[in-house]
């Protein structure tokens, strides 16, 4: 019987034989085009695999444990099951990869052994493995010692599509929640580029944060990669915003900044030999006296750089992002940089930013000339951290469109010591990262020399996509209200772009730069997998937000209606408005705001207009 929540307790306390869980996303009249995910599997059974392998814990000792948890994961999951087979049998130090394939085909091949899933959470209860999920009745969750093992992970293509209201909802609203990460398989899949960054973590978290990072500063430095979404050109750029407390890690996304300081550094070496031969045209034309009839003035060079400073004024972003093809990256670990900026009146520049985006035509005036000047299809990142604090000086309020441009990570802080020892040696992080940027660098000079490379998804990987959105769309709308849209829906083209930096990085492999790429379906599992993660986070960053925004508003408007109140009984039943403006002045209110008070409340009947600037009440 299917249960929409489904506890790993619950089924090992029931011994009917009707207890099947419902695997998400099997409606039973899936689309042929859709592709086959084999993660689509059970939530919970994703989770507790999770947990053995953080564990290393073999569960499979003895051939007849290991044969009876082959029929109970592909009695429930079918072929989707082998995956899990191996994953958890991989412990065992008699692991074969061969023999375990042909093992779950006899599984797959054998009908009534009695053996279902039950026998699954059995195992791991028995050696040791929590079993307590996300979907386990929240009073047998009070208790902190059930929060021991990993808490469940994202890798499941359709978690939040197929997911219910109640489970989005939790995560949205509840502080308490953890989050979301990356599991293993996902970081298996990824470009060898990205396993290099990956291995250099210390935790899930970390992990994640530089992967992500990683993707970010890569996407402004991808050269003539293109893809088509929405019948629109797009291009790699990512807007990220990396949320923690003070002291919660984030800091290590500053690795990521090497990456593209060669890149970076490059350029800026290129500017100072154009500058320094302008300065040396500029003063011989200077010297020319009278011959300067016959010689054309030499032209100021453009400012050639990667990194954008978000504490630039609004004409100075937009003249570096002119000076270079519209390129750039903004990189700010404090994301209280960009929010003083915009709120200054010389760096206002929010609504360009939200326009390169889209990559949205930004137009301004060239003081120094008065020159009108349009920036066609800007390409700009951004990657910024900050407290929760910092993003609501950024964005005032969840509604506001800046919001819904960024994918959101909320960095749980964690109280657990790190070895600040480990793995030292005469080679730093530093040390390691400044060498995959010049990696990098190398492959994006041979980038700047290609043709354009038109990014696509096949036919099945779209019919999948517009499922998945479609199905999130209605989610999360109906648990986090209608001002969620545009995060959804942007967050499709987020998804798009990640797809596209993933594939991007496999023409390092393959050195394969042909005009089109196609992406691979483990790289379209990775992005998908990434946008499951990031929504949740998203959710929860967007109703922190408005919970933030509300009460304040709240308190204004009974605090507003309590002067007002205060107000009317200090006015005399007949009055006029000399006699109400001084009422107001001896109130501390602003009179001229009182005027319209005063013609509010003779729309709503308190007052009655007798006279021009006489009233009286109405009891």
């Amino acid at each position: 019987m299917a249960k929409d929540k489904f506890n790993p307790e619950e089924w090992l306390n029931q011994p009917t034989d009707n207890n099947k869980a419902v695997i998400p996303g099997s409606t039973g009249d899936l689309t042929p085009n859709v592709i086959p995910d084999p993660y689509r599997a059970s939530n919970d059974i994703e989770t507790i695999t999770q947990r053995i392998e953080a564990s290393h814990t073999d569960i499979t000792a003895g051939y007849d444990n290991w044969r009876d948890l082959g029929f109970a994961l592909s009695e429930e999951l079918g072929e989707i099951g082998r995956d899990y087979y191996h994953r958890i049998s991989r412990f065992n130090p008699d692991y074969d990869q061969a023999d375990t394939d042909k093992q779950y085909d006899r599984c797959l091949h054998a009908h009534g052994t009695g053996v279902t899933i039950k026998t699954f959470f059995q195992k791991a209860k028995e050696a040791g493995i929590s079993i307590v999920t996300s979907t386990t009745p929240k009073s047998a969750i009070s208790a902190k010692s059930t929060i021991s093992a990993p808490r469940p992970n994202a890798d499941i293509a359709h978690k939040s599509a197929t997911s219910n209201n109640a489970e989005i909802a939790d995560i949205a609203e509840t502080a308490e929640i953890e989050l979301p990460t990356f599991s293993s398989q996902t970081y298996e899949d990824l470009p060898d580029f990205l396993k290099k960054i990956a291995s250099t973590s210390n935790s899930e978290q970390d992990s994640d944060i530089l992967l992500l990072g990683t993707l970010t500063v890569l996407s402004a430095c991808m050269p003539h990669i293109k893809g088509v979404y929405d019948r629109r050109t797009v291009y790699p750029n990512l807007f990220l915003f990396i949320t923690a407390r003070a002291s919660s890690g984030k800091g290590r996304l500053n690795l990521c900044r090497h990456l593209v300081e060669p890149i970076h550094d490059r350029l800026r070496e290129i500017n100072e030999a154009e500058v320094m031969d302008y300065k040396h045209r500029l003063a011989e034309y200077n010297a020319a006296g009278k011959k300067k009839v016959d010689m054309e003035k030499p032209e100021e060079p453009p400012m050639r750089m990667l990194f954008i400073p978000a504490n630039s004024s609004a004409t100075a972003v937009y003249q570096v992002l002119n000076d270079n093809g519209g390129e750039g990256l903004m990189f700010e670990t404090e994301g209280d940089t960009l929010a003083n900026t915009f709120g200054s009146d010389y760096g206002n520049y929010s609504d360009g930013f939200r326009k390169a985006f889209h990559h949205e035509t930004i137009s301004y005036i060239r003081r120094k000339d008065r020159e009108y000047v349009n920036i066609k299809q800007p390409k700009l990142s951004t990657l910024l951290t900050g407290t929760p604090r910092q993003i609501l000086n950024l964005i005032s309020d969840a509604e506001n469109g800046l919001f819904s441009r960024f994918a959101f990570y909320y960095l749980d802080t964690k109280l657990v010591w790190n070895n600040v020892f480990a793995n030292s040696g005469n080679k730093t992080l530093e040390d390691y990262f400044q060498t995959l940027g010049k990696e990098y660098q190398d492959f994006f000079n041979i980038l700047k020399e290609c043709n354009d490379i038109t990014f696509y998804f096949t036919a099945q990987q779209e019919a999948d996509f517009n499922a998945t959105f479609d199905q999130w769309q209605q989610d999360y709308v109906e648990t986090c209200g209608e001002e969620f849209i545009a995060t959804v829906r942007r967050l499709g083209v987020i998804m798009f772009r990640i797809a596209m930096c993933l594939s991007a990085l496999r023409i390092m492999e393959d050195g394969n730069f042909e005009d089109t790429l196609c992406c691979l379906d483990q790289d379209y599992k990775t992005a998908k997998t990434i946008a499951t993660v990031l929504i949740q986070h998203d959710a929860r960053v967007f109703h922190t937000l408005a919970n933030t925004t509300a009460a304040p508003k709240t308190a204004s408007i009974a605090q507003r209606q309590t002067v007002h109140n205060k107000f009317f009984e200090a006015l005399p039943d007949d009055f006029d408005r000399k006699t109400y403006t001084d009422i107001a002045t001896h109130l501390g209110l602003n009179p001229k705001s009182m005027d319209r008070v005063i013609r509010k409340w003779c729309e709503e009947g308190k007052l009655e207009n007798i006279s021009h600037g006489h009233y009286t009440k109405i009891y």
